[in-house]
């Protein structure tokens, strides 16, 4: 029976410094040719697997928070888009309340080409993320950013004391609409609000994974460092949270590694993992 093994990527499998290692690189190819390996993570298809080249995926890829399931092949096997319309109503009704402006990612066509829409009015965290996207292909300013028919989230990145309250007062209109996620940054030092289709979350996805796939939830291994990688904790066979995880993300793992995702967490458990067997 092939077991499966799903990573999250920031703080998890990646560095720090977004690299991965060499070590990390071949333990997880050699892991991939007598089992089920792939990647669970808010990143897109396209930031995924820029920064996974040379990496074997053989299984459906958790992207976007869970609102996207692909294959490597580039099969949609799920989409979880937000309501266009509400989505419009509430970024206005943001920019009345605190006069911030979102990041909106979406679904531009059936190649799997995304738009990446990005507000000229920016905070100090959304000017950090952009450092690492000044080539990116999919940016694109507006003076006003909106929902398509195909957005996937609604992004705001600020302080703490920026974020509370805006998620506070859009959850308490919006929340029987959509999904919504307050958590740290560790790369920016600043708060994320994530704003999703209610079904547009990891755990969903795991579980559309493991259909697409006839495998069982306990046959599954997951890694993860943050909140939004609790719902699948609940839900694997084994969860494993790294070193650096958010305590909260600790309280549900399985397994809690000695190591970091500085220090190659996931290939050092799948590497222990080997020499058991």
């Amino acid at each position: 029976m092939n077991k499966i093994y799903i990573t999250d990527l920031d703080h998890t499998f990646l560095r720090s410094d977004l690299s991965i290692s060499s070590f990390t690189k071949d333990t997880w190819n050699q892991q991939s040719i007598n089992s089920i390996v792939s990647i669970a993570t808010a990143r897109s298809f396209y930031s995924a697997t820029k920064l996974l080249q040379g990496f074997k995926i053989n299984a459906p890829m958790i992207l976007l928070d869970g609102s996207f399931i692909v294959s490597p092949e580039k099969k949609i096997i799920d989409a979880k888009f937000i309501d266009q319309d509400i989505a419009n109503e509430m970024i206005q009704e943001a920019i009345s309340f605190s006069n911030l402006h979102p990041f909106v990612i979406a679904l531009k066509d059936k190649n799997l080409n995304e738009s990446f829409d990005f507000p000229t009015q920016l905070t100090k965290v959304q000017k950090h993320l952009l450092i690492n996207f000044k080539n990116d292909t999919r940016l694109k300013q507006h003076t006003h950013v909106s929902a398509s028919e195909q957005t996937f989230k609604v992004v705001y990145m600020g302080s703490f004391e920026e974020m509370k309250p805006l998620t506070d007062h859009l959850k308490s209109l919006y929340g029987k609409y959509f999904e919504f996620k307050l958590a740290p940054e560790t790369y920016s030092g600043g708060y994320y609000l994530t704003i999703l289709n209610h079904l547009g979350d990891k755990a969903h996805g795991l579980k559309k994974v493991c259909e697409y796939l006839n495998k069982d939830l306990s046959e599954v291994t997951v890694f993860g460092d943050s909140l939004n990688d609790i719902g699948m904790f609940k839900l694997a066979g084994v969860s494993v949270a790294v070193s650096n995880a958010l305590d909260e993300a600790k309280e549900h793992a399985s397994i809690i590694s000695k190591h970091s995702n500085d220090e190659d967490a996931v290939a050092n458990y799948l590497q222990a993992l080997s020499k058991k067997h």
